[in-house]
């Protein structure tokens, strides 16, 4: 099932949305409507560069 934990690991690791669309090349509003569930099923690439950017695998950032 698909569930999103992007906002609990970005803030547990103190990054803000700005910081985290920098690192991954994703828009802050984009992160921002991903992290409110308001967007659904980001492509892999996207799912892929924002795990690498809080340092965990996919499945621990959107499927947990």
């Amino acid at each position: 099932m698909y569930t999103n934990r992007i906002k609990a690991i970005r803030k547990e690791k103190g990054i803000t949305l700005s910081s985290l669309a920098k690192l991954t090349g994703v828009s802050a509003g984009y992160l921002c409507h991903l992290e409110k569930g308001t967007r659904k099923n980001p492509s892999i690439e996207v799912m892929n560069n924002i795990a690498a950017a809080l340092d965990k695998t996919i499945a621990e950032v959107f499927f947990e």
